[in-house]
This record gives C-alpha cells, structure tokens and sequence, in this order.
C-alpha cells in the first residue's frame, strides 16, 4: 500500500533514507542529501508518500509537480528489501501521479558518485 506519509512516519522515513544511502557515505566524503533531508517539511507539503506491507515502511519516494514536469527528487527502500520489486512500485506511483496530473514529463535527480543509479534508471524507462 503507496499513501501519504504523517508526521509519525518520519522516523522510519529517516531510519530508510539513513540505511539506504549509507553505502554512499565513504564515496561521497559526506553524507547525501536524503540523509538529511527535512522530511517534517516534505511531509507538510504532502511530498512524500511510503510503501508500507502489513503496516511496515518498505520504502519511501518524495515527488512533486514542478512546473512543467513531475518531480522525484528521493526514492529509498530498506536494504532488507531491496530487489522484491518495491523501487518499481515507488516509480509506477509516480508515473500514475504524474499522468494523473497531466504531466508528460518525469524527472529524477541522482548524483554522478551514485554510479549504480545511472543503470538502473534506464530499466525503469526513465
């Protein structure tokens, strides 16, 4: 289940993002932006949405319209969790979200030390 995220998610929003970047930290000399993300403040701009099964976070995305396109600007899943499946559902939601809104256009932004991110977007169709 995709849904808004509350107030009360953030801490397993951050946990996500903390785990899920971790691997970056070293590479980068810093940690990345989603580490420290103010995720109380995507969450009251209802930018952020978690993919939860039986009531447990999976992974997250933050997404938003932006002008002339749809905007995702952090998507995460638990390591545990990784390769089941649950990034694609992240971004066949905000595929859906963005046609919904009348957007033809995506775009993501990842940085160029996130190597394994240049691969797989492709996979996705972006």
């Amino acid at each position: 289940m995709i849904h808004h995220a509350t107030h009360d998610d953030v801490v397993h929003i951050k946990r996500c993002a903390e785990l899920a970047y971790a691997p970056y930290v070293e590479r980068m000399g810093k940690k990345p932006g989603p580490m420290v993300a103010d995720f109380d403040a995507l969450v009251d701009k209802q930018s952020v949405y978690i993919l939860e099964v039986r009531r447990n976070l999976r992974g997250f995305i933050v997404c938003f319209a932006n002008k002339d396109h749809f905007h995702i600007e952090n998507i995460a899943v638990l390591p545990e969790f990784t390769g089941m499946g649950y990034g694609r559902q992240l971004m066949d939601f905000a595929e859906a979200e963005a046609r919904t809104l009348g957007y033809l256009r995506l775009e993501l932004y990842t940085n160029e030390k996130m190597r394994e991110n240049l691969t797989l977007i492709p996979q996705v169709g972006l």
